[in-house]
Protein backbone atom coordinates (compact mmCIF):
# COMPACT_ATOMS: atom_id res chain seq x y z
CA UNK A 1 0.00 0.00 0.00
CA UNK A 2 1.37 3.09 -1.00
CA UNK A 3 0.88 6.91 0.75
CA UNK A 4 -1.67 7.99 -1.33
CA UNK A 5 -3.84 5.02 -0.58
CA UNK A 6 -2.76 5.17 3.37
CA UNK A 7 -4.84 8.61 3.15
CA UNK A 8 -7.61 7.91 1.49
CA UNK A 9 -10.88 8.62 3.08
CA UNK A 10 -12.30 5.67 1.02
CA UNK A 11 -11.42 2.38 1.94
CA UNK A 12 -12.45 1.65 -1.83
CA UNK A 13 -9.56 3.78 -3.06
CA UNK A 14 -7.26 2.87 0.15
CA UNK A 15 -7.30 -0.89 1.48
CA UNK A 16 -9.27 -2.55 -1.21
CA UNK A 17 -8.40 -0.35 -3.95
CA UNK A 18 -6.62 -3.53 -5.50
CA UNK A 19 -10.30 -5.36 -5.80
CA UNK A 20 -11.45 -2.75 -7.94
CA UNK A 21 -8.77 -1.03 -9.90
CA UNK A 22 -10.46 -1.39 -13.57
CA UNK A 23 -12.87 0.65 -11.57
CA UNK A 24 -10.71 3.76 -11.79
CA UNK A 25 -10.79 4.58 -15.51
CA UNK A 26 -14.33 4.68 -15.34
CA UNK A 27 -15.82 6.49 -12.46
CA UNK A 28 -12.96 8.47 -11.26
CA UNK A 29 -12.95 12.31 -12.29
CA UNK A 30 -10.54 11.22 -15.57
CA UNK A 31 -12.99 8.62 -16.27
CA UNK A 32 -16.23 11.56 -16.36
CA UNK A 33 -14.11 13.79 -18.07
CA UNK A 34 -12.36 11.52 -20.85
CA UNK A 35 -15.55 10.55 -22.11
CA UNK A 36 -17.10 14.26 -21.88
CA UNK A 37 -14.76 14.46 -24.09
CA UNK A 38 -15.64 11.78 -26.64
CA UNK A 39 -19.55 13.07 -26.32
CA UNK A 40 -18.50 15.98 -27.77
CA UNK A 41 -16.46 14.74 -30.23
CA UNK A 42 -19.28 12.75 -31.60
CA UNK A 43 -21.67 15.58 -31.57
CA UNK A 44 -19.02 17.40 -33.83
CA UNK A 45 -18.23 14.85 -36.04
CA UNK A 46 -22.15 14.68 -36.99
CA UNK A 47 -22.51 17.91 -37.42
CA UNK A 48 -20.09 18.20 -39.88
CA UNK A 49 -21.45 15.30 -41.66
CA UNK A 50 -25.35 16.48 -42.28
CA UNK A 51 -24.93 18.40 -45.40
CA UNK A 52 -27.52 20.54 -44.16
CA UNK A 53 -25.47 22.17 -41.76
CA UNK A 54 -23.33 24.09 -44.54
CA UNK A 55 -21.28 26.11 -42.05
CA UNK A 56 -19.79 23.02 -40.61
CA UNK A 57 -17.72 21.98 -43.14
CA UNK A 58 -17.33 18.23 -44.04
CA UNK A 59 -14.15 16.33 -42.67
CA UNK A 60 -11.80 15.38 -44.90
CA UNK A 61 -10.64 11.81 -44.11
CA UNK A 62 -6.98 12.85 -42.28
CA UNK A 63 -9.48 15.69 -40.11
CA UNK A 64 -12.24 12.84 -38.95
CA UNK A 65 -8.81 10.74 -37.92
CA UNK A 66 -7.38 13.89 -36.04
CA UNK A 67 -10.93 14.77 -34.36
CA UNK A 68 -11.18 10.70 -33.22
CA UNK A 69 -7.46 10.89 -32.13
CA UNK A 70 -8.25 13.21 -29.67
CA UNK A 71 -11.04 11.07 -28.11
CA UNK A 72 -9.39 7.97 -28.56
CA UNK A 73 -5.65 8.98 -26.69
CA UNK A 74 -7.06 11.47 -24.25
CA UNK A 75 -4.79 11.29 -21.15
CA UNK A 76 -4.68 12.38 -17.73
CA UNK A 77 -2.23 15.22 -19.00
CA UNK A 78 -5.24 16.30 -21.16
CA UNK A 79 -7.75 15.84 -17.65
CA UNK A 80 -5.43 18.29 -15.69
CA UNK A 81 -5.30 20.68 -18.36
CA UNK A 82 -8.91 20.99 -18.46
CA UNK A 83 -9.50 21.05 -14.54
CA UNK A 84 -7.08 23.90 -14.48
CA UNK A 85 -9.12 25.51 -17.43
CA UNK A 86 -11.87 25.04 -15.00
CA UNK A 87 -10.39 26.82 -12.37
CA UNK A 88 -11.07 30.08 -14.42
CA UNK A 89 -14.18 28.79 -16.07
CA UNK A 90 -15.58 27.47 -12.45
CA UNK A 91 -17.82 25.17 -15.07
CA UNK A 92 -16.16 22.03 -15.53
CA UNK A 93 -18.52 21.27 -18.86
CA UNK A 94 -17.32 24.10 -20.16
CA UNK A 95 -14.14 24.07 -19.80
CA UNK A 96 -14.24 20.60 -21.95
CA UNK A 97 -15.54 22.91 -24.36
CA UNK A 98 -12.48 25.05 -24.39
CA UNK A 99 -10.12 22.30 -24.00
CA UNK A 100 -11.61 20.58 -27.48
CA UNK A 101 -11.00 24.55 -29.27
CA UNK A 102 -7.45 24.61 -28.15
CA UNK A 103 -7.45 20.87 -29.48
CA UNK A 104 -8.91 21.65 -32.66
CA UNK A 105 -6.79 24.69 -33.39
CA UNK A 106 -3.28 22.71 -32.51
CA UNK A 107 -4.08 19.89 -34.90
CA UNK A 108 -1.89 22.32 -37.88
CA UNK A 109 -0.01 19.23 -39.37
CA UNK A 110 -3.12 18.33 -41.32
CA UNK A 111 -2.15 21.61 -43.32
CA UNK A 112 0.30 22.01 -46.12
CA UNK A 113 2.30 25.00 -44.33
CA UNK A 114 3.75 25.07 -40.85
CA UNK A 115 2.08 28.26 -39.76
CA UNK A 116 -0.88 28.04 -41.13
CA UNK A 117 -4.12 27.58 -39.57
CA UNK A 118 -5.65 24.33 -38.49
CA UNK A 119 -8.55 23.26 -40.34
CA UNK A 120 -10.36 21.50 -37.66
CA UNK A 121 -9.96 25.31 -36.21
CA UNK A 122 -12.61 26.81 -38.50
CA UNK A 123 -15.59 24.17 -36.80
CA UNK A 124 -14.67 25.20 -33.17
CA UNK A 125 -17.57 27.12 -32.78
CA UNK A 126 -19.90 23.94 -33.66
CA UNK A 127 -18.04 22.09 -30.52
CA UNK A 128 -21.01 21.84 -27.51
CA UNK A 129 -23.25 23.63 -30.72
CA UNK A 130 -27.17 23.21 -29.35
CA UNK A 131 -25.83 21.78 -26.02
CA UNK A 132 -26.70 21.99 -22.77
CA UNK A 133 -24.38 20.80 -20.18
CA UNK A 134 -26.46 18.13 -19.05
CA UNK A 135 -26.53 17.17 -22.71
CA UNK A 136 -23.00 16.16 -22.51
CA UNK A 137 -23.06 15.15 -18.83
CA UNK A 138 -26.16 12.51 -18.98
CA UNK A 139 -24.27 10.70 -22.06
CA UNK A 140 -21.18 10.97 -20.09
CA UNK A 141 -23.08 9.41 -16.99
CA UNK A 142 -24.60 6.70 -18.97
CA UNK A 143 -21.65 5.63 -20.48
CA UNK A 144 -19.34 5.38 -17.30
CA UNK A 145 -22.95 2.59 -16.30
CA UNK A 146 -22.48 1.07 -19.17
CA UNK A 147 -18.58 0.38 -19.05
CA UNK A 148 -18.67 -0.13 -15.00
CA UNK A 149 -22.00 -2.83 -15.64
CA UNK A 150 -19.39 -5.38 -18.25
CA UNK A 151 -17.26 -5.08 -15.22
CA UNK A 152 -19.58 -6.14 -12.79
CA UNK A 153 -21.33 -8.54 -15.04
CA UNK A 154 -18.07 -10.00 -16.21
CA UNK A 155 -17.28 -10.43 -12.17
CA UNK A 156 -20.15 -11.92 -11.76
CA UNK A 157 -20.56 -14.51 -14.38
CA UNK A 158 -16.61 -15.65 -13.28
CA UNK A 159 -18.00 -16.03 -9.29
CA UNK A 160 -21.35 -17.62 -10.59
CA UNK A 161 -19.58 -19.89 -12.47
CA UNK A 162 -17.29 -21.45 -9.29
CA UNK A 163 -20.97 -21.76 -7.99
CA UNK A 164 -22.49 -23.72 -10.64
CA UNK A 165 -19.18 -25.82 -10.45
CA UNK A 166 -19.17 -26.36 -7.04
CA UNK A 167 -23.06 -27.81 -7.64
CA UNK A 168 -22.38 -30.12 -10.34
CA UNK A 169 -19.83 -32.04 -7.93
CA UNK A 170 -21.78 -31.94 -4.77
CA UNK A 171 -24.83 -33.34 -6.58
CA UNK A 172 -25.27 -36.63 -5.17
CA UNK A 173 -23.86 -35.21 -1.08
CA UNK A 174 -26.73 -35.31 0.94
CA UNK A 175 -27.43 -33.15 3.53
CA UNK A 176 -29.66 -32.08 6.22
CA UNK A 177 -32.10 -29.31 5.76
CA UNK A 178 -32.59 -26.51 7.65
CA UNK A 179 -36.25 -24.97 7.88
CA UNK A 180 -36.53 -22.39 10.48
CA UNK A 181 -33.08 -23.37 12.04
CA UNK A 182 -34.64 -26.73 12.56
CA UNK A 183 -34.01 -29.82 11.14
CA UNK A 184 -35.96 -30.62 7.89
CA UNK A 185 -36.64 -32.89 4.81
CA UNK A 186 -32.99 -33.74 3.38
CA UNK A 187 -31.57 -32.26 0.15
CA UNK A 188 -28.41 -32.15 -1.80
CA UNK A 189 -25.36 -29.61 -1.13
CA UNK A 190 -25.01 -29.38 -4.93
CA UNK A 191 -29.21 -28.82 -5.50
CA UNK A 192 -28.82 -25.74 -2.88
CA UNK A 193 -26.10 -24.51 -4.63
CA UNK A 194 -27.85 -24.67 -7.85
CA UNK A 195 -30.65 -22.95 -6.65
CA UNK A 196 -28.06 -20.18 -5.79
CA UNK A 197 -26.63 -20.03 -9.06
CA UNK A 198 -30.22 -19.95 -10.40
CA UNK A 199 -31.06 -16.76 -8.57
CA UNK A 200 -28.02 -14.79 -9.29
CA UNK A 201 -28.31 -15.65 -12.98
CA UNK A 202 -31.68 -14.52 -13.14
CA UNK A 203 -31.11 -11.25 -11.95
CA UNK A 204 -27.51 -10.94 -14.26
CA UNK A 205 -30.12 -10.73 -16.88
CA UNK A 206 -32.23 -8.45 -15.50
CA UNK A 207 -29.09 -6.38 -15.72
CA UNK A 208 -27.81 -7.49 -19.19
CA UNK A 209 -31.80 -6.04 -20.37
CA UNK A 210 -31.27 -2.77 -19.45
CA UNK A 211 -29.58 -0.02 -21.76
CA UNK A 212 -29.18 3.34 -20.48
CA UNK A 213 -30.86 5.84 -21.79
CA UNK A 214 -29.67 9.26 -23.11
CA UNK A 215 -30.92 12.48 -24.10
CA UNK A 216 -29.21 15.66 -26.28
CA UNK A 217 -32.20 17.64 -27.14
CA UNK A 218 -31.15 21.30 -25.35
CA UNK A 219 -31.75 23.43 -22.83
CA UNK A 220 -35.14 22.03 -21.92
CA UNK A 221 -35.59 18.99 -24.17
CA UNK A 222 -37.04 20.35 -27.25
CA UNK A 223 -34.12 21.64 -29.45
CA UNK A 224 -34.73 25.15 -29.00
CA UNK A 225 -31.67 26.76 -29.69
CA UNK A 226 -30.82 24.13 -32.51
CA UNK A 227 -34.10 25.12 -34.31
CA UNK A 228 -33.17 28.89 -34.07
CA UNK A 229 -30.10 28.23 -36.38
CA UNK A 230 -31.13 25.23 -38.41
CA UNK A 231 -34.94 24.90 -38.88
CA UNK A 232 -34.56 22.39 -41.54
CA UNK A 233 -32.55 19.86 -40.06
CA UNK A 234 -34.30 16.94 -38.51
CA UNK A 235 -32.70 17.33 -34.97
CA UNK A 236 -33.94 14.31 -33.45
CA UNK A 237 -32.84 12.26 -36.00
CA UNK A 238 -29.03 13.62 -35.62
CA UNK A 239 -29.16 13.56 -31.86
CA UNK A 240 -30.95 9.71 -31.93
CA UNK A 241 -27.87 9.15 -34.07
CA UNK A 242 -25.29 9.93 -32.21
CA UNK A 243 -26.79 8.06 -28.87
CA UNK A 244 -27.30 5.41 -31.10
CA UNK A 245 -23.55 5.39 -32.20
CA UNK A 246 -22.32 5.35 -28.37
CA UNK A 247 -24.42 2.24 -27.54
CA UNK A 248 -26.79 4.54 -25.57
CA UNK A 249 -30.94 4.40 -26.30
CA UNK A 250 -32.61 8.10 -27.03
CA UNK A 251 -34.88 9.03 -24.66
CA UNK A 252 -37.00 11.61 -26.83
CA UNK A 253 -39.15 13.47 -23.81
CA UNK A 254 -37.39 14.70 -21.36
CA UNK A 255 -36.57 18.18 -19.49
CA UNK A 256 -33.22 19.69 -19.28
CA UNK A 257 -31.87 16.36 -17.77
CA UNK A 258 -32.57 12.71 -18.45
CA UNK A 259 -34.72 11.36 -15.93
CA UNK A 260 -32.38 9.20 -14.57
CA UNK A 261 -35.05 6.22 -14.73
CA UNK A 262 -32.88 4.43 -16.04
CA UNK A 263 -30.10 4.53 -13.69
CA UNK A 264 -32.67 3.65 -11.00
CA UNK A 265 -33.68 0.90 -12.96
CA UNK A 266 -30.07 -0.01 -13.32
CA UNK A 267 -29.35 0.35 -9.62
CA UNK A 268 -32.58 -1.81 -8.26
CA UNK A 269 -31.36 -4.91 -10.85
CA UNK A 270 -28.16 -4.42 -9.08
CA UNK A 271 -29.44 -4.20 -5.73
CA UNK A 272 -31.46 -7.22 -6.23
CA UNK A 273 -28.26 -9.05 -7.60
CA UNK A 274 -26.83 -8.37 -4.89
CA UNK A 275 -28.96 -9.34 -2.44
CA UNK A 276 -28.81 -12.89 -3.52
CA UNK A 277 -25.00 -12.73 -3.05
CA UNK A 278 -26.03 -11.08 0.53
CA UNK A 279 -27.77 -14.08 1.20
CA UNK A 280 -25.21 -17.09 -0.13
CA UNK A 281 -22.54 -15.37 2.23
CA UNK A 282 -25.00 -15.86 5.17
CA UNK A 283 -25.64 -19.37 4.15
CA UNK A 284 -22.39 -20.51 3.74
CA UNK A 285 -21.16 -18.88 7.01
CA UNK A 286 -23.75 -20.75 8.78
CA UNK A 287 -22.67 -23.87 7.09
CA UNK A 288 -19.29 -23.00 8.04
CA UNK A 289 -20.23 -22.69 11.65
CA UNK A 290 -22.09 -25.99 11.21
CA UNK A 291 -18.99 -28.04 10.18
CA UNK A 292 -20.34 -28.78 6.83
CA UNK A 293 -17.64 -26.97 5.10
CA UNK A 294 -14.33 -26.42 6.55
CA UNK A 295 -12.12 -23.62 5.35
CA UNK A 296 -8.45 -24.41 4.11
CA UNK A 297 -5.65 -22.84 6.11
CA UNK A 298 -3.32 -20.67 4.81
CA UNK A 299 -0.15 -19.94 5.75
CA UNK A 300 0.78 -16.97 7.89
CA UNK A 301 -2.64 -16.40 8.46
CA UNK A 302 -4.09 -15.26 11.62
CA UNK A 303 -7.83 -16.54 12.41
CA UNK A 304 -7.87 -14.16 15.87
CA UNK A 305 -5.17 -12.10 17.60
CA UNK A 306 -5.85 -14.44 21.02
CA UNK A 307 -7.18 -18.08 19.61
CA UNK A 308 -4.93 -19.66 17.71
CA UNK A 309 -6.90 -22.39 17.02
CA UNK A 310 -9.76 -20.21 15.09
CA UNK A 311 -10.27 -20.12 11.25
CA UNK A 312 -12.38 -17.29 11.00
CA UNK A 313 -15.20 -17.27 7.79
CA UNK A 314 -13.54 -13.64 7.00
CA UNK A 315 -14.20 -13.35 3.34
CA UNK A 316 -18.12 -14.28 3.65
CA UNK A 317 -18.20 -11.77 6.09
CA UNK A 318 -16.43 -8.73 4.46
CA UNK A 319 -18.89 -9.61 1.41
CA UNK A 320 -21.85 -9.19 3.28
CA UNK A 321 -20.83 -5.70 4.87
CA UNK A 322 -19.71 -4.68 1.48
CA UNK A 323 -22.65 -5.51 0.02
CA UNK A 324 -24.93 -4.06 2.52
CA UNK A 325 -22.93 -0.49 1.52
CA UNK A 326 -23.54 -1.11 -2.09
CA UNK A 327 -27.41 -1.35 -2.08
CA UNK A 328 -27.24 1.03 0.58
CA UNK A 329 -25.48 4.11 -1.89
CA UNK A 330 -27.46 2.61 -4.68
CA UNK A 331 -31.02 2.17 -3.03
CA UNK A 332 -30.75 5.84 -2.02
CA UNK A 333 -29.17 7.17 -5.73
CA UNK A 334 -31.95 4.88 -6.96
CA UNK A 335 -34.97 6.61 -4.93
CA UNK A 336 -32.86 10.70 -4.98
CA UNK A 337 -32.21 10.76 -8.63
CA UNK A 338 -35.52 9.79 -10.10
CA UNK A 339 -36.76 13.23 -8.29
CA UNK A 340 -35.74 16.87 -9.75
CA UNK A 341 -37.74 19.99 -9.23
CA UNK A 342 -39.28 21.38 -12.61
CA UNK A 343 -37.07 21.06 -15.38
CA UNK A 344 -33.97 21.12 -13.42
CA UNK A 345 -31.87 21.39 -10.20
CA UNK A 346 -28.66 19.92 -8.82
CA UNK A 347 -29.06 17.70 -6.11
CA UNK A 348 -28.70 14.85 -8.69
CA UNK A 349 -25.13 16.62 -9.93
CA UNK A 350 -23.13 16.00 -6.63
CA UNK A 351 -25.27 12.70 -6.15
CA UNK A 352 -24.01 11.00 -9.35
CA UNK A 353 -20.43 11.68 -8.59
CA UNK A 354 -21.00 8.88 -5.93
CA UNK A 355 -22.39 6.39 -9.27
CA UNK A 356 -18.59 4.15 -8.59
CA UNK A 357 -19.25 3.97 -4.84
CA UNK A 358 -22.14 1.19 -5.32
CA UNK A 359 -20.04 -0.36 -8.12
CA UNK A 360 -16.58 -0.53 -6.11
CA UNK A 361 -18.28 -1.69 -3.07
CA UNK A 362 -20.03 -4.94 -5.05
CA UNK A 363 -16.92 -5.90 -6.91
CA UNK A 364 -15.13 -6.00 -3.42
CA UNK A 365 -17.95 -8.30 -2.18
CA UNK A 366 -17.93 -10.63 -5.23
CA UNK A 367 -13.79 -10.80 -5.00
CA UNK A 368 -14.25 -11.71 -1.49
CA UNK A 369 -16.80 -14.25 -1.83
CA UNK A 370 -15.60 -15.78 -4.45
CA UNK A 371 -12.39 -16.11 -2.41
CA UNK A 372 -13.96 -17.19 0.33
CA UNK A 373 -15.18 -20.38 -1.63
CA UNK A 374 -11.94 -21.07 -2.76
CA UNK A 375 -10.84 -21.93 0.99
CA UNK A 376 -14.36 -24.87 1.11
CA UNK A 377 -13.29 -28.32 2.02
CA UNK A 378 -17.01 -29.85 2.38
CA UNK A 379 -17.01 -31.96 5.25
CA UNK A 380 -18.94 -35.15 3.96
CA UNK A 381 -18.40 -36.91 7.47
CA UNK A 382 -20.07 -33.88 9.25
CA UNK A 383 -23.26 -33.79 7.03
CA UNK A 384 -23.51 -37.93 7.14
CA UNK A 385 -23.51 -37.04 11.09
CA UNK A 386 -25.76 -34.76 11.45
CA UNK A 387 -27.97 -36.90 8.61
CA UNK A 388 -27.91 -39.97 11.00
CA UNK A 389 -28.82 -37.81 14.16
CA UNK A 390 -31.93 -36.85 13.03
CA UNK A 391 -34.04 -39.81 12.06
CA UNK A 392 -37.67 -38.02 12.43
CA UNK A 393 -37.38 -36.28 9.26
CA UNK A 394 -38.76 -39.63 7.99
CA UNK A 395 -41.68 -38.30 9.99
CA UNK A 396 -43.09 -37.18 6.43
CA UNK A 397 -42.53 -40.11 4.09
CA UNK A 398 -44.08 -42.49 6.68
CA UNK A 399 -47.25 -39.94 7.15
CA UNK A 400 -47.72 -39.68 3.43
CA UNK A 401 -47.87 -43.21 2.51
CA UNK A 402 -50.42 -43.55 5.77
CA UNK A 403 -52.13 -40.97 3.98
CA UNK A 404 -52.13 -42.75 0.52
CA UNK A 405 -53.70 -45.86 1.98
CA UNK A 406 -56.36 -44.45 4.18
CA UNK A 407 -55.06 -44.91 7.74
CA UNK A 408 -56.33 -43.01 10.27
CA UNK A 409 -54.79 -39.71 12.03
CA UNK A 410 -51.44 -40.17 10.40
CA UNK A 411 -49.90 -36.87 11.13
CA UNK A 412 -50.91 -36.85 14.65
CA UNK A 413 -49.29 -40.50 15.26
CA UNK A 414 -46.17 -39.55 13.60
CA UNK A 415 -46.42 -36.01 15.55
CA UNK A 416 -46.82 -37.78 18.73
CA UNK A 417 -43.17 -39.99 17.85
CA UNK A 418 -40.72 -37.36 16.82
CA UNK A 419 -41.99 -34.17 17.70
CA UNK A 420 -39.39 -32.46 20.38
CA UNK A 421 -37.63 -35.69 20.64
CA UNK A 422 -34.60 -37.45 18.98
CA UNK A 423 -35.74 -40.63 17.13
CA UNK A 424 -33.00 -43.38 15.89
CA UNK A 425 -33.12 -46.27 12.80
CA UNK A 426 -34.21 -49.19 15.14
CA UNK A 427 -37.43 -46.57 16.79
CA UNK A 428 -38.44 -45.69 13.12
CA UNK A 429 -38.30 -48.78 12.05
CA UNK A 430 -40.16 -50.56 14.24
CA UNK A 431 -43.03 -47.99 14.10
CA UNK A 432 -42.83 -48.72 9.81
CA UNK A 433 -42.75 -52.72 10.77
CA UNK A 434 -46.24 -52.31 13.03
CA UNK A 435 -47.86 -50.25 10.64
CA UNK A 436 -50.92 -52.58 8.16
CA UNK A 437 -49.21 -51.43 5.16
CA UNK A 438 -49.12 -52.51 1.47
CA UNK A 439 -45.73 -55.10 1.03
CA UNK A 440 -44.34 -52.68 -1.11
CA UNK A 441 -45.22 -49.07 0.52
CA UNK A 442 -43.68 -50.69 3.81
CA UNK A 443 -40.29 -52.48 2.30
CA UNK A 444 -39.90 -48.95 0.51
CA UNK A 445 -40.18 -47.38 4.00
CA UNK A 446 -37.63 -49.93 5.74
CA UNK A 447 -34.95 -48.89 3.40
CA UNK A 448 -35.36 -45.60 3.06
CA UNK A 449 -32.69 -43.81 5.10
CA UNK A 450 -32.20 -39.94 6.14
CA UNK A 451 -29.28 -39.60 3.62
CA UNK A 452 -31.45 -41.71 0.41
CA UNK A 453 -34.35 -39.16 1.17
CA UNK A 454 -33.31 -36.53 -1.29
CA UNK A 455 -35.88 -36.68 -4.07
CA UNK A 456 -35.10 -35.20 -7.16
CA UNK A 457 -32.16 -32.95 -5.62
CA UNK A 458 -29.24 -34.83 -8.06
CA UNK A 459 -31.54 -34.13 -11.05
CA UNK A 460 -32.27 -30.56 -10.10
CA UNK A 461 -28.34 -30.09 -8.76
CA UNK A 462 -27.76 -30.69 -12.51
CA UNK A 463 -29.81 -27.99 -13.79
CA UNK A 464 -27.56 -25.31 -12.41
Amino acid sequence: MNIDSLLAISPIDGRYSNKCAELQEIFSEFGLIKRRVLVECTWLEALCDDKRIKECKALSAKERAALRKIAAEFSVKDAQRIKDIEKTTNHDVKAVEYFLKEKLASCASLTSGKDSASPLASRSEFVHFGCTSEDINNMSHALMLRDGQKVLRGAMDEMTKVIVQMAKRYAKVPMLAHTHGQPASPTTVGKELAVVSQRLKRQAAEIDRLVMPAKMNGAVGNFNAHLSAYPDVDWEKLSGKVIKTLGLRQNRLTTQIESHDGIAELFDAIQRWNSVLLDFDRDIWMYVSMGYFKQRTVKGEIGSSTMPHKVNPIDFENSEGNLGLANAVMGFMARKLAISRMQRDLTDSTTLRNMGVGFGYTLIAIRSTQKGLGKLELNKERLAEDLDHNWEVLAEPIQTVMRKVGMDHPYERLKELTRGRRVNAEIMRDFVAALPLPKADKERLMRLTPSTYVGIAEKLAKLA
